[in-house]
């Protein structure tokens, strides 16, 4: 007894002179509990991308390899460009969105309502390349077009002939009427509504080649470009063409159940449903990867994503996933973006849009 006694003090004598020889020895009042929950991570804001539905593929694969490397939480919704723009530039508030895809360059009007709202020190960063594809069904009948039958077929209105520009509702009803040599089958084409990038660009890049290609809509274009304009951008409302929202997936469903139809959506859904779908020739080009990267297939167009700079501050994983997306492991050739379609950016691109990125440089229009 005297041994374990003695043994006992001298544990007792060591603690406190453990304790720094205090008077008292500190005393421990965090519980178990308490501990864990100092040493458990803050958790992490979530980032809230909006905008083009053709960017939407590249931008929700970013976001996973994102939160699979740092558990953050992305959440990218498809509204379509100029819906992503009017919601990013609502203003600078934290239940605005942190970022904007668009399959287009930010209009100047747009810039600028971003500007009014307080949204200030946008970084613009293009990611790559897409095409605009006319497409049907794999066992529907191969179309091969030039940019003026397509004008013929959606635009509301067309010219009498290539030098009268009497301009009449669009007769058209059969791809056979525009040109024997195509298929007698109804025009009908399921596509994207006023709001999205891809529209925007389809009507920019082939109906207006398309209406170039008439004598008389060329010398109106020297002479009065906005009249040119409202008649190249003016899509046919008639029922042959159908508005079909910002799912592009829905679109591809639906040529698969309507061989007649064409749809019109971006390459990187041709490529990854070639096994249901196929794409036209425009004016004897294929639409293929390698035909998009060196400009030779038409119908072709840059795709963007912008920062809200002032978000950054507060949720620093908004510029971290934009450094994932223009890493070289995404976005480079042989990235994971380029796997499911995108078309990369040549190097010197790359490498001035990811500092951009790195040091957060604003743009201006």
């Amino acid at each position: 007894m005297k041994k374990i006694l003695m043994t006992g003090m001298a544990a007792l004598a060591l603690a406190a002179g453990g304790c720094g020889g205090g008077d008292k020895p500190a005393e421990n009042t965090t519980s178990s509990t308490e501990k864990t929950k100092t040493t458990t991570p803050a958790k992490l804001s979530e980032i809230r991308i909006v905008g083009s539905s053709t960017v939407y593929p590249f931008s929700t694969k970013v976001a996973q390899e994102y939160k699979n490397k740092t558990g953050q939480n992305v959440v990218v919704e498809s509204t379509g460009s100029g819906g992503g723009h009017k919601l990013f530039c609502e203003g600078a508030g934290a239940s605005t969105p942190n970022m904007t895809n668009s399959s287009r360059r930010q209009k100047k009007s747009e810039f600028d309502k971003c500007g009014s709202n307080g949204v200030n020190d946008i970084v613009e960063v293009k990611i790559g390349f897409d095409g605009i594809v006319l497409g049907n069904a794999l066992d529907a009948t191969q179309l091969d077009l030039t940019s003026k039958q397509i004008f013929m077929a959606f635009a509301k209105e067309v010219p009498t002939s290539d030098t009268d520009c009497t301009m009449i509702a669009n007769p058209y009803t059969k791809w056979s009427e525009i040109d024997a040599s195509l298929p007698a089958a109804k025009i009908e084409a399921y596509g994207p509504p006023p709001t999205s990038g891809t529209r925007d660009a389809f009507v920019e890049i082939a109906m207006e080649g398309g209406a170039k290609k008439f004598a008389c809509l060329a010398d109106l274009r020297g002479s009065d470009k906005s009249a040119f304009k409202g008649i190249a951008h003016s899509v046919r409302e008639d029922g042959k063409w159908i508005d079909s929202g910002e799912n592009d997936n829905a679109i591809v469903n639906t040529l698969v159940n309507t061989p007649t139809a064409v749809g019109i959506f971006g390459y990187s859904f041709l490529d990854q449903n070639g096994d249901k779908i196929k794409g036209a020739n425009v004016d004897g080009i294929e639409p293929t990867f390698e035909n998009i990267a060196a400009g030779d297939y038409a119908i072709s167009r840059s795709l963007f994503f912008y920062i809200k700079s002032a978000h950054v501050a507060d949720n620093p994983g908004i510029q971290e996933f934009a450094l994932e997306f223009t890493s070289e492991e995404a976005w480079g050739p042989g990235g994971y973006l380029e796997e499911i379609g995108l078309v990369p950016l040549p190097d010197a691109d790359r490498a001035s849009y990811r500092a951009a990125v790195e040091k957060l440089t604003s743009y201006s229009q």
